[in-house]
């Protein structure tokens, strides 16, 4: 399981520990300053997924630290503030902050607050991630990769043999996550050439099921949808 790092902005020291110590409990990884400078130096040394920072604070204020850091960073940020006025929490949201906590807190509502930022971060990059690496041929959905520039197909990390005729297909229906492709569509693009008898498309889409398929009856990635066509589900 991969470990979070949260930045801990906050001048009381008490405060700051006893966060540290909640997030601690939760398997997160803590990272602690006392000022919104101190917060900017730590980004720039150490990986953080989200910043819990306070508004009050000596030397640099939380809000000129959450303008500052949103320069350069896009993890979530929850404000900490005893500002509890409606103009303090729109102001904050404004420059940039994800949520915000009203001093004093109930410990489980701070961390329900953090996992389900992290939750959605963790979301945001998955998905960017598989945008990025679809512009470089790859093709990722749940465990099913495709590799147009290795021809390559692996589930789980394990490669599978695929033929050529297969390969095309799936590229197809990988490239068009969640659209039907009629048998008499898959046929022309794949054969480019005017589609005729289609019961080969068929007979390739269940060979296909069968390797990329834990259970062929009951298919994870690649559906049929009856009386339609075919097309690959997100896992």
């Amino acid at each position: 399981m991969k470990e979070y790092n949260i930045l801990v902005v906050e001048d009381e020291k008490e405060i700051a520990d006893a966060i540290e110590i909640y997030l601690l409990n939760q398997g997160y990884g803590v990272k602690k300053a006392y000022n919104g400078e101190e917060g900017l130096k730590i980004l720039e040394n150490e990986e953080i997924h989200l910043a819990i920072v306070d508004l009050m604070m000596p030397v640099m204020d939380g809000l000129s630290m959450i303008v500052k850091l949103r320069e350069t960073y896009n993890f979530p940020v929850i404000i900490l503030s005893a500002k509890s006025e409606e103009v303090d929490k729109i102001m904050g949201l404004n420059v940039g902050a994800d949520d915000y906590v009203i001093k004093p807190f109930k410990p489980l509502e701070l961390l329900a607050r953090v996992n389900s930022q992290i939750r959605r971060y963790t979301k945001y990059m998955n998905i960017s991630n598989e945008e990025e690496s679809e512009t470089k041929g790859v093709y990722v959905i749940g465990g099913l990769e495709l590799n147009e520039n290795t021809k390559t197909v692996s589930v789980d990390g394990n490669n599978i043999k695929i033929t050529p005729i297969e390969f095309k297909i799936l590229n197809l229906l990988m490239k068009n996550p969640g659209r039907v492709f009629s048998s008499e569509e898959i046929y022309e693009k794949v054969w480019n050439e005017t589609a005729i008898n289609t019961d080969t498309v068929m007979v390739h889409v269940r060979n296909i099921r069968e390797k990329i398929e834990l259970d062929s009856r009951n298919p994870r990635y690649l559906k049929v949808v009856w009386g339609v066509g075919y097309k690959i589900d997100k896992a």
